[in-house]
């Protein structure tokens, strides 16, 4: 996950959501522009792209909705056959 937003910002939101995954600071904007995802306004649109092993943009889901972008990610991935970790 990436956000505009500051490392403080991005390490007190993965804190309040117990997030299990690491979230980059890109405070500069240059991830963000250059993903093609950075508003005028300055903030980085909610997208999320699917890059394979070997660096390829598979998959780019446009509108992600935060009330189902857990389940609708779940859902991505199945579609492109990404193997899932099973809880041991």
């Amino acid at each position: 996950m990436a956000s505009t937003d500051s490392l403080a910002d991005n390490t007190a939101f993965a804190r309040k959501n117990e997030a299990s995954f690491p979230i980059l600071a890109d405070v500069e904007k240059t991830l963000a522009a250059d993903y093609g995802v950075l508003s005028p306004s300055g903030y980085a649109a909610r997208v999320n792209v699917y890059i394979d092993p070997t660096g390829v943009v598979v998959r780019v889901d446009k509108g992600v909705n935060p009330r189902s972008a857990g389940a609708d990610l779940l859902v991505a991935l199945k579609e492109l056959d990404v193997p899932l970790a099973t809880a041991d």
